[in-house]
């Protein structure tokens, strides 16, 4: 962590109200991006005169009129540490347009044209993205009253997993955006979402062990919608914090198997933990998760990357593996037939079926190691063909 001196340009009229995205100022945004990227304090400099810098000082310099991918500001950031820290960045979409430079010279760069040394977002930083498993390309977008919708929508979509689950693919985005922007606007911590989110665990884990099935999972379908909107509102108003990382992560974690549990107690009238090894539907279901987590952490540790996103197919099988989601639509479906221990025995079978195709998957790639074969995600292998 360290102070960094940043000079950020002021629009034409200081008057003016800066064009918000997802709540934030363009300046704002900018600040917690730094912060995130490990500044511990900025002194930012909003002047329409690029400031007095001592010889050698470094500084970052930013238009105040674009929004950065924080991915290129962290990149910034680690190339002003650089003893040659000279580096001008341009807006692809206006390429003689400096947006961003750091170095002695940045307050001055940033208000010259390009010269034919300046680079471009996906020239620092690579489309990969191993903690939304997907490839992107880095941008800067300017900001402009006719053009917020539009980098409010850019941003969300930049914030998606590229490898999740059916529900959260494809039935989520549309009105966990919506509700997104409204509690962006609305000034709302994600920590606060993600509490809601623990408080409905609970409240379904014990309507499941009542045998209130429809109730419990009206419930669970709302945690599971919380539990997108949270992430995509810490990642597009650059809020997120180490205690709602680990508050978000170890909710996801930990709650299925006690879900299983529950809805093991409600067919059994009793709740008895005991069902855990008594009932063989349980222990097959509980038991699976667990593995099928463990499997995970194996094929992480062994190779440096998730099982999910080896090969196309891996990714396209964790839209329908034996997590959360999908199994919650196959106790649905229970439910709405009237048959709650059949959705149970079927989550069962599923959760056999999708752990035997992870250790089988896992197999097949400790083969390709053994034959010397790289083993990366299938997005990091088209980039380099």
């Amino acid at each position: 962590m360290e102070r960094v001196r940043v000079w950020i340009t002021q629009a034409a009229d200081p008057d003016a109200r800066p064009v918000e995205i997802w709540g934030l100022s363009p300046a704002e945004r900018l600040r917690r991006c730094l912060r995130t990227a490990g500044v511990a304090a900025v002194d930012v400099i909003c002047s329409a005169d690029p400031p007095a810098v001592a010889p050698g000082a470094a500084l970052l310099a930013f238009r105040g009129d674009y929004v950065f991918d924080e991915r290129v500001v962290r990149a910034l950031v680690e190339h002003h540490r650089e003893p040659d820290a000279d580096l001008s960045l341009i807006d692809p979409q206006t390429p003689d347009r400096v947006v961003a430079a750091c170095g002695p010279a940045a307050a001055l760069t940033i208000a010259s044209p390009a010269g034919s040394d300046a680079v471009r977002p996906d020239d620092v930083v690579a489309p990969y993205s191993s903690a939304l498993r997907k490839s992107a390309v880095a941008f800067v977008l300017p900001v402009r009253g006719d053009t917020r919708t539009g980098i409010e929508n850019h941003l969300y979509q930049a914030a998606y997993k590229g490898v999740t689950d059916a529900v959260t693919k494809w039935v989520w985005p549309r009105p966990a955006r919506a509700v997104t922007r409204l509690l962006a606007r609305g000034h709302v911590p994600p920590n606060v979402v993600t509490g809601a989110s623990w408080l409905l665990v609970g409240v379904a884990t014990w309507l499941f062990v009542r045998g209130q099935y429809g109730a419990g999972l009206a419930c669970a379908w709302l945690m599971t919608f919380l539990d997108t909107v949270d992430g995509k509102l810490a990642r597009v108003t650059c809020s997120s914090s180490r205690i709602g990382h680990v508050l978000d992560h170890s909710l996801d974690l930990v709650h299925p198997p006690f879900w299983y549990l529950a809805w093991a107690m409600g067919l059994a009238g009793s709740c008895a933990f005991g069902l855990l090894w008594s009932d063989p539907t349980t222990a097959l279901i509980v038991g699976g998760y667990v593995l099928g987590r463990l499997l995970e952490g194996v094929f992480l540790l062994a190779f440096g990357l998730e099982i999910h996103s080896w090969r196309p197919l891996d990714s396209a099988f964790r839209t329908i593996t034996a997590r959360r989601n999908p199994n919650l639509i196959l106790l649905t479906l229970g439910v709405v037939a009237s048959r709650p221990d059949l959705g149970f025995q079927a989550v069962a079978v599923w959760t056999v079926a999708s752990l035997a195709f992870h250790v089988v998957r896992l197999g097949q790639a400790s083969v390709e190691r053994l034959r010397g074969r790289s083993i990366q995600t299938w997005q990091t292998a088209q980039a380099g063909e």
